[in-house]
């Protein structure tokens, strides 16, 4: 019985085999190093609101401070967003026929909290208090850029652990006067901010600072 024998040209796929099998493996190393890492994932975040805010319009023109919507932001470990009673504080007499903000007046009428999305949203292993920043003198620019020019808020920063410590290694290079922490505009005057201005800081680097 005549057997069926593969043209001789096929043996020289047995030479690519192993180069391949290993291309492969670094292919899928760096798939998953790069693909899955938070430069790539989170930078860009901007999720869609149940109501358009507008952060160019409130913290740009009519320039309101970001404690007023964040208000927990220097005594607590987070931010917080604003309950509805805070946006009725001005709502309540501006823009009351606004289809935009019908789920808004929905929230104060039933007391249900507007399912805002959140932006820039850390691991649950790690641990971060804007408090301990905000307080010390690092703007809020530091980590969420120009909100202010923003009409829908995206992340800008990779948020990564490499990123937090690049900070916590340099803290000089950010810190500003506690009293302008969300002025967005700052920038420090030629020749660099009076020490007698800023918080003495030495942030730490140990993994239990964040890894709690």
């Amino acid at each position: 019985m005549d057997l069926f024998h593969f043209p001789r040209w096929t043996n020289r796929i047995r030479l690519l085999l192993p180069p391949m099998a290993i291309g492969g493996g670094l292919y899928a190393v760096c798939l998953v190093a790069f693909g899955a890492s938070p430069d790539t994932l989170a930078v860009g975040y901007a999720p869609k609101q149940p109501i358009p805010y507008s952060h160019r319009l409130h913290a740009g023109e009519l320039g309101i401070d970001c404690r007023y919507c964040h208000q927990n932001v220097e005594n607590s470990a987070h931010a917080s967003l604003p309950a509805t009673a805070t946006c009725m504080n001005c709502h309540a007499k501006v823009k009351t026929e606004s289809p935009l903000l019908s789920l808004l007046r929905e929230s104060a009428d039933t007391g249900v909290a507007i399912p805002w999305v959140k932006v820039h949203d850390l691991p649950d292993h790690v641990f971060f208090n804007h408090s301990a920043h905000v307080t010390r003198g690092v703007g809020c620019v530091e980590c969420h850029g120009r909100v202010d020019k923003m009409e829908v808020v995206e992340q800008v920063e990779p948020l990564s652990m490499g990123w937090c410590l690049d900070c916590h290694r340099n803290p000089d290079d950010i810190m500003r006067p506690v009293d302008q922490v969300t002025n967005m505009v700052w920038t420090a005057p030629e020749g660099g901010v009076d020490p007698a201005d800023l918080r003495e800081v030495n942030p730490s680097t140990s993994c239990s600072t964040c890894h709690r």
